[in-house]
Order: C-alpha cells, then sequence, then structure tokens
C-alpha cells in the first residue's frame, strides 16, 4: 500500500510542476507569472526569464518522476518553493492569485513533498 501512495504522491507533485511549468509559463496561458517576473526581476527580461522558468519546472518533473537522488530532490523543492512564495508574498501579493492566503497553499505544498518522500517512500522508511 505504501508504494502506490507514494507513486500516486509523487506524479501529483510532478504534475503540479509541469502544470506550472509548461501551461502557466511556457504556453503562457496564465500571463499573471510573467507579470510577477517582470515586478520582481525586471520587465525587459520577464518574457525570456518566465520560459526558462518554466523549463526548470517542466525538468523538475521529470527529474520527480525518475526518482533520481528523491531526497536531495524533495529537498530543493521545498527550498525553490518556500524562496518564491516568500519574495512573492513580500513584494507581489496583489498579483497571487489568493493573495497573501498563497502562502497557506505554498506550505500545504512543501509538506505535501516532505511527506511523500520522507515518509511514504519505501526507500526511505
Amino acid at each position: 500500500m505504501k508504494l502506490n501512495t507514494h507513486k500516486a504522491l509523487t506524479y501529483l507533485i510532478a504534475l503540479v510542476w509541469l502544470i506550472n511549468g509548461l501551461l502557466c509559463k511556457v504556453l503562457h496561458l496564465v500571463p499573471r507569472h510573467q507579470e510577477i517576473v517582470a515586478r520582481i526581476l525586471g520587465v525587459k527580461y520577464a518574457g525570456p526569464l518566465t520560459m526558462l522558468i518554466g523549463l526548470s519546472e517542466i525538468a523538475m518533473a521529470i527529474w520527480i518522476v525518475s526518482g533520481f537522488k528523491s531526497k536531495l530532490n524533495a529537498i530543493l523543492q521545498i527550498i525553490i518553493v518556500g524562496t518564491m512564495n516568500i519574495l512573492e508574498f513580500m513584494l507581489v501579493p496583489d498579483l497571487l492569485l489568493w493573495g497573501r492566503l498563497n502562502a497557506v497553499f505554498a506550505a500545504l505544498f512543501m509538506l505535501l513533498i516532505y511527506y511523500t518522500e520522507f515518509k511514504t517512500n519505501p526507500q526511505q522508511t
């Protein structure tokens, strides 16, 4: 049972990264993401930087599914999500889908990543 739970949660987490990277940023279906990048990093390079961030998120999804160095991957995910959300909370709360409440969803996502890797992964227990 643990293996199925771990696998399902792993794919769910990877799907979050894939959707945010591919749909929101690379395909630019959610322009608000580029607006956030523009406000934080500058308008001049917002388009290319948003694309690079999106491609990085797609790479993260692939890494997650691969299972390669999953503990390192989980730690990096938690750091990236935490850092990104602290910056957005401080600098652009008006552009966030749920404003400062986004921090709650980010914290829940970080807890899900932790739980998936360190509590349900049969290779870690």
